[in-house]
């Protein structure tokens, strides 16, 4: 093999190796139960959702006792620093991080789309690499996933658009290859299914669901068990 090929070659594997998935937790690797700190906005938070049905909820009836599932999602907020109502002043932001948690679930960026949030888009990405740096230098060494933002069916709500939550959908792709962080696919999870959301932006009960299936799934390399009749 010539220099040029080894050279790709090693570019190659480098590459590959980057892209790799986050192997699965183990609960048993743990003395206590394993922490997860789900960070958002009103998705997370269970807007659109049963009373106490939100997807950080549902995930924590997949997962079982050997989890705990904590919600720091709080409506209306932005992953921008220069949002409108950024996630960074919240106390929920604070609590998080005091959480002490082993696994943290960022999904944030569906607010970062409206018109007044986005033309601050050009920090997107080093406020998204800020905020995952905050959690990864924590004492307990958080494992991070990111999540691609759910889709908007047209014409969309509230300024939110799926035309800027695709062109985040880039963004955090290459955020978690080069950062080596979990990748959970909110986006697909809920994908041509305008059923799941109702307002074309908040997931219902079944919707919220899917979303807790596609994290458990990501979590344990294990597809979500079937609910109970």
């Amino acid at each position: 093999m010539n220099v040029k090929n080894l050279i790709l070659s090693s570019l190659l594997m480098s590459l590959a190796h980057a892209s790799e998935p986050m192997s699965p937790v183990d609960p048993s690797a743990y003395k206590e139960p394993v922490r997860v700190a789900c960070i958002g906005d009103s998705i997370t938070q269970g807007v659109g959702a049963a009373n106490g049905k939100s997807y950080p909820a549902q995930l924590q009836d997949l997962l079982g006792k050997s989890w705990v599932v904590g919600n720091f999602g709080v409506s209306g907020r932005t992953l921008l620093k220069k949002g409108d109502f950024p996630y960074w002043k919240e106390k929920a932001y604070q609590n998080a991080l005091t959480y002490k948690p082993d696994v943290v679930i960022i999904m944030l960026g569906t607010n970062d789309t409206k018109p007044q949030n986005w033309k601050h888009e050009a920090e997107f990405v080093a406020d998204y690499r800020e905020l995952v740096k905050s959690f990864q230098t924590l004492e307990s060494k958080p494992r991070v996933y990111v999540c691609r933002p759910c889709p908007v069916p047209e014409p969309g709500n509230f300024g939110i658009n799926e035309t800027n939550a695709k062109e985040e959908i880039k963004r955090i792709d290459a955020l978690a290859t080069e950062m080596k962080l979990g990748l959970i696919d909110m986006h697909a999870a809920l994908a041509d299914n305008p059923k799941f959301l109702p307002d074309r932006v908040h997931p219902n009960t079944e919707g919220a669901g899917e979303m807790a299936k596609a994290a458990f799934a990501v979590l344990t390399g294990k597809p979500a068990p079937a609910p109970a009749p």
